[in-house]
């Protein structure tokens, strides 16, 4: 049977929560996220911001550069997860079959859905419609029989949007698809396709496998696979976490390595394990890392298979991490634990087979 898959993308949510609940930013440049004092980056903005080429991700001083009328909020998560909550309540009204991305996007397969007479396409825009109604709030939707194509499709009609690629145009939309509308295909990867003469689905379609995997390892292999309509992945329920980490960006650059040593022991490390504790009932530690970002935005991380915390080995990470930015200050500092897969034990295992 052939699936269909919905993806939906709330638009500039967090932003878009803000002006809600504040009607007067209405009309502005607005952005959540970053700080006054022009350090930090935005968490998002609304789509005024954009036009001034202000991004997600973008430090502040930058997006103050560019618009010095920016709005900037402090984000207000516990609230942003309530909302986020509320929409997941109304997407499985349509499906259990649900795979949250983040707080503000998900995939949903409907292929069992018979509301409307199992039209996905009607089944996203009743969402949509629901989650306006009920919270105020703007989605967009992609719609198609592949799960990667449904995320692509979600861009193309922001905001308050859905694009629908039906199974018989899946090819010719590949075809003509930019090749950095794949998830996954970010700048350095374009420019290295673009190198080859690969710009396009059917520029992709059209070329070896073998000579993609040669010239691009792995990946070439999956960007064949997805430029032949070719996406087995199954919507998935359920999400294994695979680490936790707790990183600080600093108010001012730190130059000296004995202070963010100490930086490290005192509140990092206690804050992971704090963190982590919750995660290693069921599951243990595969790794430990850290992770430097240095004045000039370049970063670096370095990690260690170990199977529990060492501040010892968190210091020789940040040292070795330091080496890298030769001398550079240093503006975050993150420190993270890799989680081994649950393991099943047997008793439940065999419980589990019968």
């Amino acid at each position: 049977m052939q699936r269909k898959i919905i993806h939906i993308d709330m638009d500039a949510f967090y932003v878009s929560v803000e002006i809600r609940d504040n009607p007067a930013l209405a009309g502005l440049p607005v952005a959540v996220g970053g700080k006054s004092d022009r350090r930090g980056v935005l968490s998002t903005c609304n789509y005024i911001a954009r036009q001034f080429g202000i991004r997600s991700a973008m430090s502040t001083a930058v997006a103050l550069q560019k618009c010095p009328d920016l709005v900037l909020l402090p984000g207000r998560m516990e609230v942003y997860q309530e909302i986020s909550a509320k929409i997941r309540e109304i997407m499985h009204r349509y499906t259990d079959l649900i795979e949250p991305l983040s707080l503000d996007e998900a995939y949903l397969d409907v292929t069992d859905c018979d509301m409307f007479h199992g039209s996905a396409t009607l089944i996203a825009q009743d969402i949509r419609q629901a989650i306006y109604k009920e919270l105020n709030l703007t989605a967009s939707a992609g719609v198609a029989p592949i799960k990667y194509l449904a995320k692509v499709a979600s861009d193309l009609n922001k905001p308050n949007g859905q694009y629908v690629i039906p199974p018989e145009k899946v090819e010719s939309f590949i075809d003509a698809m930019p090749l950095t509308k794949i998830p996954g295909v970010g700048k350095v990867t374009a420019e290295k396709l673009h190198r080859y003469n690969l710009k396009v689905g059917k520029d992709v379609r059209q070329s070896s496998e073998e000579d993609l995997v040669q010239a691009f390892g792995k990946f070439g292999g999956i960007l064949w696979r997805r430029c032949q309509g070719i996406d087995d992945r199954a919507v998935e329920v359920s999400r294994i976490r695979k680490s936790v980490g707790v990183e600080r960006t600093f108010s001012e650059d730190i130059q000296s390595k004995e202070e963010l040593h100490q930086l490290m022991k005192d509140k990092l490390i206690p804050e992971l394990k704090r963190r982590a504790k919750k995660h290693l009932t069921s599951r243990s530690i595969s790794k430990l890392g850290v992770k430097v970002k240095f004045k000039d935005f370049h970063q670096t991380t370095k990690e260690f298979k170990h199977s529990y915390f060492d501040d010892d080995i968190f210091d020789e990470l940040l040292t070795e991490a330091m080496t890298r930015g030769e001398g550079k200050a240093v503006r975050l500092l993150g420190v993270h634990i890799g989680l081994e897969e649950e393991k099943v034990d047997s008793a439940r295992q065999l419980e589990l087979t019968l």
